[in-house]
């Protein structure tokens, strides 16, 4: 689930009512918005999720992008360093709650004393983080702090957008910032992609939607990227199924990518069901 000020089901609640109605299902956040919470009452928040779940939580944590609900809510939206430094600081104290023992921590931005954190949550040493981004900083910390490294194109509202940034070379520059980061910590990573630029689509004439598409992105962003840019795009799931699951197969074997978000599972369901297993 995602979380935002929004027309929408607050993540937590929403989260537990699913780990209650099922047995297997991993629930999680793409992504929680660090500047919502304390870091203390989002770890009890998060430990509590994971006992519920019987050890199903993972947590993706995000700096925060939303303008309009900072402007909103009168949440004070700082500069972007700013944003996502304190999201780090709340990584750090995260990880010191779910730990065993008292906790302690002074940052620029939080400070812990003696915090006996509690419950503990089951996932040892805590359950996985996903951590993801456009920009290196993000990426780096993913790459060195997270289990899930995230890759987003830059369609934020908050820091101005760069539609390039969702093109085949631009995520290979990613990645290589992603490698480069982990060291020996690359092979334990995951690292996942998702349709950022539109919702998936099965189609046996994918060029029309893909000239849309492009046509939407040059009036909301003022930047075209062309079909071709499109079709190979990472964060762009349209097409047929036996291009569809050649794709997720291809971004897999030549970029590491092995975590996909599909959105509405009901729209890839057979791309799905035909990687199951592979």
């Amino acid at each position: 689930m995602s979380d935002h000020l929004l027309s929408q089901f607050a993540p937590v609640p929403a989260l537990a009512t699913a780990a209650a109605a099922t047995e297997k299902l991993r629930i999680g956040t793409f992504v929680f918005n660090n500047d919502l919470r304390h870091p203390a009452v989002l770890a009890q928040e998060l430990a509590t999720l994971d006992v519920l779940s019987e050890g199903r939580l993972e947590i993706g944590l995000g700096a925060g992008w939303n303008r309009p609900e900072y402007d909103q809510s009168g949440i004070r939206m700082d500069p972007v360093g700013t944003r996502i430094g304190r999201m780090e600081e709340t990584l750090t104290v995260l990880k010191g709650l779910f730990a065993e023992g008292p906790f302690s921590f002074q940052g620029s931005h939080y400070t812990i004393t003696a915090m006996e954190g509690g419950p503990k949550p089951i996932q040892k040493p805590h359950p996985p983080f996903l951590i993801g981004g456009g920009g290196r900083r993000v990426l780096g910390i993913g790459a060195r702090e997270a289990q899930i490294v995230g890759l987003a194109p830059r369609t934020g509202a908050a820091g101005g957008a760069d539609i390039a940034s969702a093109t085949l070379p631009a995520t290979e520059e990613k990645i290589a910032w992603i490698r480069e980061a982990a060291g020996d910590r690359l092979s334990q990573l995951e690292i996942n992609t998702y349709p950022g630029l539109g919702r998936p689509l099965i189609t046996d004439d994918d060029r029309p939607v893909l000239e849309k598409l492009a046509s939407r992105l040059v009036s909301h962003y003022g930047f075209e990227l062309s079909v071709e840019e499109l079709r190979e795009s990472p964060h762009v799931f349209i097409g047929t199924i036996d291009y569809l699951v050649d794709k997720f197969r291809h971004l897999r074997a030549t970029l590491g990518i092995n975590s996909i978000m599909v959105g509405p599972i009901d729209v890839l369901a057979p791309v799905v069901e035909r990687l199951a297993g592979s």
